[in-house]
């Protein structure tokens, strides 16, 4: 059970970065510093004050320029691979019990995948607003998506089990919604 616990739960922090690249290492972060995330030997530095520090800076800089109208879709073009490789970053992380060839294999597959769908995800709702709105509701869609990124990576740290069903089910939907957005008429 704690295996199938910590893949979940690196599965809702993988997904988070897809909102915000930062904040679910910024909460990692912090949960690691009081006890309540162990973390994986190799990461243990993510639980440190300077890790504390950077993605508390990195956090903040990366929920302002999400307000800039247009820097928001021009940040998504960064923020898209990076969103990837974090993802799977904490998805090996936070996975504990496996080898280190199945944790990784996980970690590629499951926490990139997770990562790059919720992204795709929000770059679609972006670009949606600003064709639609102009740019004006993109600070409504920013608000939301830090506040996911916020709740799914406590919620992922707290009812890992919780979170990882959550997120499982936003992922069905977001890839189902991708797909048709996405596919040749």
């Amino acid at each position: 059970m704690e295996i199938l616990s910590s893949i979940l739960l690196g599965i809702g922090l993988s997904a988070a970065t897809g909102f915000r690249i930062f904040v679910p290492f910024l909460v990692a972060s912090i949960a690691s510093m009081t006890g309540f995330l162990p973390l994986s030997e190799s990461f243990e530095w993510i639980g440190t004050y300077p890790a504390l520090i950077a993605f508390s800076a990195a956090t903040i800089l990366e929920i302002g320029a999400y307000y800039i109208p247009w820097f928001d879709n021009l940040l998504d073009t960064i923020a898209t691979p990076a969103a990837f490789i974090a993802g799977a970053i904490l998805m090996v992380a936070v996975v504990s019990g496996l080898p280190p060839l199945v944790k990784w294999a996980l970690a590629i597959i499951a926490g990139s995948g997770a990562a790059g769908i919720v992204q795709t995800g929000t770059s679609v709702s972006r670009l949606t607003s600003t064709t639609t709105t102009g740019g004006i509701g993109n600070p409504v869609v920013s608000t939301v998506e830090a506040g996911s990124s916020f709740g799914l990576s406590a919620l992922a740290i707290l009812v890992p089990i919780v979170a990882g069903l959550i997120t499982i089910f936003l992922l069905l939907w977001l890839g189902k919604k991708i797909y048709y957005k996405l596919k040749p008429k």
